[in-house]
């Protein structure tokens, strides 16, 4: 059967809320299999229409556990042909201090920077180089979830986080590079403000900064990543969409 006569399979790390759970809705509407993982097993009370079968636990804060979710999900792919069409690294970590306080460079230790790094940054790479075979005969896309604040120093996000993602940015680039020769896409999309029951207080007065003067939403941002793994964008690679309403500017 041809590749394109298949159902396409993603593979989403941080599904259970804000953007990834958008992007869950948006994908499997559009009929594709969607495989998550998280470090937490599958709810019970999951409001999308999935079975535990597509998800998978994994702690991307350790690298052992990573390579064995790799593991997991390439055994998991058999069905499907080996094929994976979409890789999406969406999980984030970004800790705060005692009080909920943004952590700085000198306030943030040295396990929090560690830690941060293996999810925000690590784990894409032993992903995407672990899956690269099935993304390959896919003729995939991946896409990274950076973020505004990865480009200039933001009042909530702390700088492990912050730095992590502007890392991405940079790998975005050089995965860009690497997978294109392979028929690999790899492009990131870097949020502004969204509206996700994880704001932090006094996020609503950045609004005033945002040229279209609203908070996004996660169904804006999961339309974002769609098109980024279909053929609307076929030709883009090495790119980060901003999605802000033009904070960026």
């Amino acid at each position: 059967m041809a590749t394109n006569e298949r159902r396409r399979v993603m593979l989403l790390t941080g599904a259970s809320r804000g953007i990834g759970h958008a992007t869950v809705k948006r994908f499997s509407a559009a009929g594709w299999r969607v495989i998550t993982c998280s470090r937490h097993a599958f709810p019970e009370n999951c409001p999308w229409e999935m079975g535990p079968e597509d998800h998978l636990q994994v702690d991307l804060a350790d690298p052992a556990d990573t390579v064995r979710g790799v593991e997991e999900v390439a055994r998991r792919l058999d069905a499907e042909g080996g094929l994976l069409h979409a890789l999406v690294n969406n999980a984030g970590i970004s800790p705060k201090g005692p009080g909920g306080e943004r952590l700085g460079t000198l306030g943030t230790s040295f396990g929090d920077w560690q830690r941060v790094f293996q999810v925000n940054f690590f784990a894409p790479i032993l992903l995407a180089r672990g899956l690269c075979d099935e993304l390959t005969r896919a003729r995939g896309s991946i896409v990274n979830v950076t973020s505004i604040a990865g480009s200039r120093v933001h009042p909530f996000a702390g700088a492990a986080y912050a730095t992590s993602k502007s890392a991405l940015a940079g790998l975005t680039r050089e995965m860009a590079a690497d997978f294109g020769p392979l028929g690999v896409r790899v492009n990131a999309i870097s949020p502004g403000e969204i509206d996700t029951s994880i704001l932090s207080p006094g996020t609503d007065k950045l609004v005033a900064q945002i040229p279209q003067r609203r908070l996004g939403t996660p169904d804006e941002v999961a339309k974002a990543i769609y098109f980024l793994c279909t053929e609307a964008s076929s030709y883009v690679n090495g790119a980060e969409l901003h999605i802000n309403g033009g904070q960026h500017v």
